[in-house]
């Protein structure tokens, strides 16, 4: 039998949206939700058959492996499903580890750090190397300092992550980083996911997409893409509008890492270099965003100390 055809992406843009109070209530659920309300890395295990998954390198697999979760200091393991994901990460060339997801039970997460959470990206240290576990840090100070620019960001939890094989044998142990689902930063934004292609500057809201393309500038990203929906979602609200929320910086200039080069069609050299890849702006369209990093300019740079086992170099590199 055939698979059904996909869906087009315009379907979504003619569902029906809930009324006012549900709106509401989902955007309390999203903002409270547990695993996002503190900053100190959140211990757990994982088990599983990494030498498999660490295999499945095909960016088209979604093959789920069978897994289970142990929250340090919690009871029961939980059963969960693991699927490799990513694509530059997903090389072997690039990363020795896959990046992950999670996908959690309908039940047994009542009274945990993960309820509310159907599904989750874990970013992992890429190699074993120290200087893997520095990028990994370096790449969540960038979702720390986004979201003092801006709540219309992706929040990011820290982990530390044991990993054990099926024989019980432990594989090592590393920071991980947990990134929040797609549909809750949606939520939080009073509107909901849609994946459009071909999406122009003209189509978004335009002090967002000023925003996040400061952002960028300022991190050194140059690895997305608006028109091929590359590191960054959209986010629709009722009134038809359209935000841009951009994610995934191990690319950037910040972060530094060692796989990291420009697109060979860009005119610059390395990600240490910066390029401008917004709208044209005149410099008094740009005031009010430019204002709102200022405004935060102390606080940003007070972040990379507050960001445990980041070490000093990679503080004052991020600082400068």
């Amino acid at each position: 039998q055939a698979p059904p055809p996909p869906k087009s992406p315009f379907q979504k843009l003619a569902e029906p949206w809930p009324d006012a109070e549900q709106m509401r209530q989902r955007k309390t659920m999203a903002e409270g939700l547990r695993l996002f309300g503190a900053e100190e890395p959140v211990a757990f295990t994982l088990t599983a058959d990494f030498k498999t998954i660490n295999k499945d390198r095909d960016p088209k697999s979604k093959k789920q492996y069978p897994a289970e979760l142990t929250i340090a200091g919690g009871a029961a393991a939980i059963p969960v499903k693991l699927n490799a994901r990513g694509h530059v990460r997903r090389m072997a060339r690039t990363c020795d580890n896959v990046p992950l997801k999670i996908e959690f039970p309908d039940e047994k997460l009542e009274g945990t750090i993960f309820e509310g959470q159907d599904g989750l990206k874990l970013v992992v240290q890429c190699r074993n190397a120290g200087a893997f576990e520095q990028f990994l840090l370096r790449e969540y100070l960038v979702y720390r300092v986004m979201n003092l620019i801006t709540p219309q960001s992706f929040r990011a939890r820290l982990a530390r992550v044991s990993y054990i094989d099926p024989a019980g044998k432990p594989i090592g142990e590393r920071y991980g980083m947990l990134l929040e689902d797609d549909s809750d930063v949606a939520k939080r934004m009073a509107g909901r996911t849609v994946e459009l292609p071909r999406v122009l500057f003209k189509d978004l809201h335009a002090e967002t997409l000023d925003s996040m393309m400061l952002f960028e500038y300022m991190i050194g990203s140059t690895d997305f893409s608006i028109y091929a929906l590359h590191n960054v979602v959209f986010v629709q609200k009722p009134d038809r509008s359209l935000y841009s929320v951009p994610y995934d910086f191990d690319m950037a200039g910040l972060v530094s890492a060692t796989y990291a080069i420009p697109d060979k069609r860009l005119p610059i050299q390395t990600v240490k270099e910066r390029l401008y890849r917004g709208p044209c702006r005149t410099q008094e369209q740009l005031e009010s965003a430019l204002a709102t990093f200022r405004a935060q300019k102390d606080r940003v740079l007070a972040l990379p100390d507050s960001i445990p086992d980041l070490s000093k170099g990679s503080v004052n590199d991020a600082k400068n």
